[in-house]
């Protein structure tokens, strides 16, 4: 009684450092306990308690595959590997916990335009290989409204209409030209979509002198 009160008026930083944080101190000691039952089917009673617990304390581990197997892994690992019960899995092996992760390549695509995209101008280069007329002309259409969109929401500032054609013609290499400039949406219909709100701009009035 005198330990467990001692233990409750002591700070966190002078105990044991938690293997999983997220379980918090309880189900720690009820595991440092359950390590001490002598008695096997006592013991083993015990973790299936814990694992219960645990699996209340992070209701959202029940949307992981297999979650009961992730429950019994962080049970081995806040007991340092150290309770000996009989696991409906196999014991995991604490050096392949301890791996680290394989580094994965990052993609380097390279755009000439980076507010347009990599993917934007890998789509004119499909689209510049159309060979229905009909079909090059929606989605040239298509195209340049997006290279507006997306220089929009890089920028947020307006651009010309001339410079998205001239821009949609030299990725396309002359395949794709837009011919009439009010096919492009406006700068603020196509702001409002992506959530941004187009500052308004005040006129300034000029101050009328009092008379004296």
């Amino acid at each position: 009684m005198e330990e467990y009160s001692m233990n409750a008026l002591s700070y966190n930083t002078e105990r044991a450092q938690l293997h999983i944080p997220e379980y918090g101190r309880n189900v720690q000691n009820m595991i440092n306990y359950a390590k001490q039952i002598e008695d096997r089917d006592e013991r083993n009673l015990a973790a299936r308690a814990i694992i219960d617990v645990m699996g209340q304390l992070n209701p959202h581990l029940r949307d992981v595959e297999d979650y009961t197997h992730k429950l019994w892994t962080h049970l081995y690992i806040m007991s340092n590997f150290e309770i000996d019960v009989d696991s409906p899995y196999d014991i995991p092996e604490p050096e392949t916990l301890r791996e680290r992760p394989q580094s994965m390549n990052y993609p380097r695509n390279t755009s000439r335009y980076g507010h347009f995209g990599h993917y934007a101008e890998k789509m004119i280069k499909e689209a510049a290989t159309i060979k229905d007329e009909e079909e090059k002309t929606y989605m040239t259409e298509l195209l340049a409204n997006l290279l507006k969109k997306n220089y929009l929401v890089f920028h947020t500032k307006n651009v010309e209409n001339s410079a998205i054609t001239s821009h949609l013609r030299e990725l396309s290499k002359g395949e794709l030209q837009l011919d009439d400039v009010n096919q492009l949406k406006s700068t603020n219909t196509i702001l409002k979509s992506v959530g941004v709100v187009p500052k308004k701009t005040f006129k300034k009035h000029k101050s009328k002198k009092r008379r004296k």
